[in-house]
């Protein structure tokens, strides 16, 4: 699904989409519509653009992610502000490209959000991590009667530390010889075990307790 409040903008990230084999379930303009839209199509993939009508793109991410962890969503915009980036990854997106980025540079990375990578603009990579190490500096307390933390495996947590270094998925299967479907499974497992929800809060979980340092 296409969220953009520029129809000819819209209508062209569309059809390079569809034209390279993507089915495009819905596009909309504003935020409201873009909620509407997206619970009653259930795309896999959220192209969004950050500045829209009615309700910010942040918020629509929010929202939609929220209520369905498993969607797929990259911020599209014409902004690079550090705070931006951030605010859209803290709200769930997978990865954040400029509209500067060419046709087959959207196209690739819409098939690497699909599959669960984080895409980002080259050197907004190691800005993100960077604001995970910063988060992972200050940690939540504890509450006293939390309990103790779920016991991963021995893979999950190879799969984890991996993560926490900012490696894709495909990299990751890559560096521990098995399949991209593999590592998926083992980070939805991680999620299941830890209650986190998004591959952001993974990160954290595993920058707080060294893992990027192992």
């Amino acid at each position: 699904m296409v969220v953009d409040d520029h129809p000819m903008w819209r209508d062209a990230v569309a059809r390079d989409l569809a034209a390279a084999g993507f089915d495009v379930v819905a596009t909309a303009g504003d935020g409201p519509e873009a909620v509407r839209r997206a619970r009653a199509a259930a795309p896999h993939v959220l192209v969004l653009d950050l500045n829209l009508p009615g309700m910010p793109g942040v918020q629509v991410c929010k929202e939609l992610v929220g209520a369905n962890p498993a969607l797929r969503v990259l911020v599209l915009s014409a902004s690079g502000e550090h705070a931006d980036v951030l605010e859209a990854v803290k709200s769930g997106a997978t990865g954040y490209l400029m509209k500067s980025a060419g046709a087959q540079e959207l196209i690739d990375a819409v098939r690497r959000t699909a599959a669960g990578d984080p895409v980002f603009t080259p050197g907004l990579a190691g800005l993100v991590l960077g604001e995970y190490r910063r988060l992972a500096a200050d940690p939540v307390p504890a509450a006293p009667d939390e309990p103790k933390a779920p016991q991963l495996t021995d893979r999950e947590t190879e799969v984890l530390r991996l993560v926490a270094k900012g490696l894709s998925y495909k990299q990751i299967a890559e560096r521990l010889v098995i399949s991209h479907r593999t590592v998926q499974n083992h980070v939805q497992n991680t999620l299941g075990k830890l209650q986190l929800h998004n591959r952001v809060e993974l990160v954290r979980y595993a920058i707080e307790r060294g893992l990027d340092e192992a």
